[in-house]
C-alpha cells in the first residue's frame, strides 16, 4: 500500500484531503503526513487521523516520513523547488496546476524527472475525462470535417475576498518571483489546457494576448488570447471572473461538418448530429493513475509544455488594461462584493464562435493584443503523454 503525503493541506488542499480520505477508506493508500505552515483544520469529509503526522515544512516531512507519493498543492511560484525536493527524496509526485511559470523551470524539472526516474503527474484533472477522449476520437474519425478553430470560454465571478485569500493572490510577482495569479493562469487554466489538448499541432509558435482588470490587481480578471500553430487551426480563449450568466467552462471545436461543444467541468458533450448535450461518464482520477500505472501517466510534465509556453508570454506582456468603472456593476458588499462587466458574456460568446479576439469583435473596452513568438525548439523536451 502506497504511503501518500500532502504538501499544502489548507485552502485548495482540502479537495486533495477529501480524495486522500476516499482512497484511504477504500484501502488503496495510507495517508502518511501533511505539511503546511498553517495547521490543517479537520473537516467532516476530510478528517485528520491522529496517526497522520503534521509538519510545518516540507523538507522535514520528506526527510522523516519518506513517503512513496507526494501531492503538492502550494502557490505556483513554489512548485519547482518543492517538486524537485520530493522527486529527489524518492517519491512520485502529483503537482497541482499551473505546474510551472516558465519554460526554463519546465526544462529544469524535466531534467530532475529524467535523473531520478520518478513519475510526475500534473493536476489537470479534466484531461482524464472520457468525454474529452470521445471528442478527440470524433475529430480523428473526421466527424467534424476539417477543423477550422478551437475555442475555450468560461464566465465566473470572484468576490473581493478572493483577492485577499493569500499574499500572492492577484499578484504578478512575489519577492521578485512570478506568480501570475490571473484568470488565464490559475482559476481558468483548465479551459486553456483542454483546448490545447485538442490542437492537431502540439507545439505553438505564437500568442496574441488581451488582458483586462476591474480591480486594482496586478493580473487579469478578464482576457482573450489566440495561440497560433505552424500547422493547424488556432486555439482561442475568452474568459472572465466578472461574468453575468455563469458559464462553467466550454471547449468549442469548429469544423467544416459542424461543431462540437465539451462542457469540461461536467463532462457533457455535444457532437454534430446530437440533439442535445449528454453526460459521458468516466473520469480517471489522476492520483489513482499515478499510483497504479506511473509509467503510463495521463498528464506527464511534457504534455503541459504548450500551456507553460503561454504563461511565459504572460510574464512578458504589459500589465492588464483597466476597464472603465462606468462599465462595471458591483453586486453585494465587501468582502463578498462581485464585479460584473456589462455585456461581457455576449462578447465572450462572439469571440468563441468566430473564433477570434475581443478586440477584433469591436468590444468597446478592448485594446489591440500583445503579440509574442514561441520558439518550437524550446518546447521539444521529450516524453509522451497518454491520450
Amino acid at each position: 500500500m502506497k504511503r501518500v503525503a500532502l504538501i499544502g493541506a489548507s485552502g485548495h488542499g482540502l479537495s486533495h484531503r477529501r480524495n486522500l480520505a476516499r482512497l484511504a477508506r477504500a484501502g488503496r493508500i495510507e495517508i502518511a503526513a501533511f505539511a503546511d505552515p498553517r495547521p490543517p483544520v479537520p473537516a467532516e469529509d476530510a478528517p485528520i487521523d491522529p496517526a497522520t503526522r503534521i509538519f510545518t515544512g516540507h523538507a522535514e516531512m520528506l526527510r522523516e516520513v519518506r513517503p512513496d507519493v507526494v501531492v503538492i498543492c502550494t502557490p505556483p511560484h513554489t512548485h519547482r523547488e518543492i517538486a524537485t525536493d520530493a522527486l529527489e527524496s524518492g517519491a512520485d509526485v502529483l503537482l497541482e496546476k499551473p505546474p510551472l511559470l516558465s519554460l526554463a523551470e519546465h526544462r529544469a524539472l524535466s531534467a530532475v524527472v529524467a535523473r531520478t526516474g520518478r513519475a510526475l503527474q500534473i493536476g489537470f484533472q479534466a484531461l482524464g475525462s472520457a468525454a474529452l477522449a470521445e471528442l478527440r476520437q470524433a475529430i480523428a474519425d473526421g466527424r467534424l470535417g476539417e477543423i477550422t478553430g478551437i475555442a475555450a470560454i468560461a464566465s465566473w465571478r470572484r468576490p473581493d475576498a478572493y483577492y485577499q485569500r493569500s499574499p500572492w493572490a492577484g499578484r504578478r510577482t512575489v519577492n521578485g518571483r512570478p506568480t501570475l495569479d490571473g484568470a488565464i493562469a490559475n482559476p481558468q487554466a483548465h479551459a486553456l489546457m483542454q483546448a490545447l489538448a485538442l490542437a492537431p499541432d502540439p507545439i505553438p509558435v505564437g500568442v496574441e494576448l488581451e488582458r483586462y482588470r476591474t480591480r486594482p490587481i496586478e493580473v487579469d480578471d478578464t482576457a482573450s488570447l489566440r495561440v497560433r500553430f505552424a500547422d493547424g487551426p488556432p486555439v482561442v480563449m475568452a474568459v472572465t471572473l466578472c461574468g453575468e450568466d455563469f458559464i462553467p467552462g466550454e471547449v468549442i471545436v469548429h469544423g467544416t461538418h459542424g461543431r462540437a461543444v465539451l462542457e469540461y467541468p461536467t463532462d457533457r458533450l455535444q457532437l454534430p448530429g446530437d440533439d442535445a448535450p449528454r453526460h459521458v461518464p468516466g473520469r480517471r482520477d489522476l492520483l489513482e493513475n499515478l499510483i497504479d500505472t506511473p509509467d503510463r501517466l495521463i498528464v506527464p510534465l511534457a504534455r503541459t509544455a504548450p500551456f507553460t509556453a503561454v504563461l511565459e508570454v504572460l510574464q512578458d506582456a504589459p500589465a492588464p488594461h483597466p476597464i472603465d468603472a462606468a462599465l462595471v456593476d458591483s453586486v453585494g458588499t465587501p468582502p463578498d462584493r462581485m464585479h460584473v462587466i456589462r455585456g461581457v458574456n455576449a462578447a465572450l460568446r462572439a469571440a468563441a464562435e468566430r473564433p477570434g479576439l475581443l478586440w477584433e469583435d469591436g468590444v468597446g473596452w478592448a485594446r489591440p493584443p500583445f503579440e509574442a513568438s514561441i520558439h518550437r525548439t524550446s518546447l521539444q523536451t521529450g516524453g509522451k503523454a497518454a491520450r
